[in-house]
This record gives structure tokens, sequence and C-alpha cells, in this order.
């Protein structure tokens, strides 16, 4: 078998993966992050995970309803970026 991935690895091959075409970042609930996380790393909490991973910078995760997107640090949107794409959405440029 194989070497286990860590952490981090996992994280970043389930963004690449798991990610729909046209997205950046993936739902931790909707994806099937959570549950694929916690078959994988034997029940570990994927919650504190990453949350340990955005601290260190190696993950970016936004709130959003019914749980949280994760981004990839180089990829995650920025608020700026966000709001002047609403407000040029609104032709409010």
């Amino acid at each position: 078998m194989s070497e286990k991935l860590s952490h981090e690895e996992f994280v970043r091959k389930a963004i690449v993966s798991l990610r729909k075409d046209g997205y950046k970042g993936i739902h931790s609930v909707y994806s099937g992050f959570n549950e694929a996380f916690k078959k994988y790393f034997a029940g570990e909490n994927p919650v504190e995970v990453t949350n340990h991973l955005a601290q260190e910078g190696k993950l970016v995760i936004r709130p959003v309803k019914g749980g949280v997107m994760f981004y990839l640090p180089e990829e995650a949107p920025s608020a700026k970026s966000t709001a002047d794409e609403a407000l040029k959405k609104m032709g409010i440029e």
C-alpha cells in the first residue's frame, strides 16, 4: 500500500479533485470532504485540522451557508476582488 497522505496533501488534493468546473474552492460538507477526511484519517476531526492549516497559511477558509469553503492560498478570492466583482455585476464600477 502506498504511503498515507499528510493532512496538507489530503486537503490540497481534495480541493483540486472535488471542486466543480469554474470554481476555485470546495464546500466542506456538500463536496463530501468532511466525511472523506474522517474515513481516511480514522475519525480525526476535520474542523480542527483545517483550522490549524489555515492558521499556518496553508489553506484559506471562508464561511458560507451550511459550512465553509476551502481554497488553496494562491487561488483564494480576496475580499476586495469579491466586492469589485459584485459592483461590476451590478453595473456600478
